[in-house]
């Protein structure tokens, strides 16, 4: 793959089957994609299409069958676990339906982790972490638990944990598929204002069409092919998830 600096994310001949009934199953056939510093991407599909598993890929959580995928510049597939697990920590973010915050720590302490695996000290981490929650605005629930914060709440806090370690790129899973639609609009609004701010590249998968009319690209995944719709978005590419 040819490498240039303007790329953060990228995938080469992404192919991915499974063995189902004992026959394979192919869910993603020569798929490419490359994203820019900063770009906005959403991925839209039919359920079932694979676009989960696309995201696993490109975060390194899970290997092709064919192709390959590079962060800033660096395969992934060389990579022995631990080095791997370094290089996501660093350089990729993930935000998903549901929050998966740690229910015995603190806000705080969620958004601070990803910092702590890193190595860095835990002063720096919890100032990093609260100066995060302070932009989300959450500077006032720092103590608390995901168990006594609102649906929306805990979603901020997720988004701040995926980009405390100020990464390249952030891989969201219908990052506003549980929350009520007003809730949904105020995380929209904070993702677009962090991506202008922090310059970090956001790809999200989404069914919502408003969610996906914000990003700088629409992608279609059809037939395990990425289809740029970007021109003719519709209600009916967006059905499903």
């Amino acid at each position: 793959m040819t490498t240039n600096q303007q790329w953060v994310l990228q995938c080469q001949g992404l192919s991915k089957s499974y063995i189902q009934g004992g026959e394979p199953v192919d869910v993603l056939s020569n798929l490419s994609l490359s994203v820019r510093a900063g770009e906005r991407i959403a991925i839209v599909g039919t359920s079932g299409s694979g676009k989960t598993t696309l995201l696993n890929l490109l975060g390194g959580l899970d290997d092709p069958t064919e192709g390959s995928v590079e962060v800033m510049a660096a395969d992934l597939a060389p990579m022995n676990e631990s080095k791997r697990a370094r290089w996501r920590n660093q350089y990729l973010g993930f935000v998903y339906q549901f929050h998966h915050l740690l229910g015995e720590f603190s806000a705080l302490e969620n958004v601070a982790m990803p910092l702590l695996i890193a190595k860095v000290s835990v002063a720096e981490a919890r100032s990093r972490a609260k100066n995060l929650l302070t932009q989300v605005g959450l500077a006032h629930r720092c103590d608390h638990r995901p168990s006594e914060l609102s649906g929306g709440e805990r979603q901020r806090v997720a988004i701040a944990r995926a980009l405390v370690t100020q990464p390249a790129c952030v891989l969201m899973d219908e990052p506003t598929g549980n929350l009520d639609p007003r809730t949904a609009e105020t995380v929209l609004d904070l993702l677009l204002k962090l991506n202008a701010e922090l310059g970090i590249s956001f790809v999200v998968v989404t069914h919502e069409q408003h969610v996906a009319s914000q990003m700088d690209r629409v992608l279609s995944l059809e037939h395990g092919s990425l289809v740029d719709v970007t021109p003719s978005l519709s209600n009916t590419l967006l059905q499903g998830s």
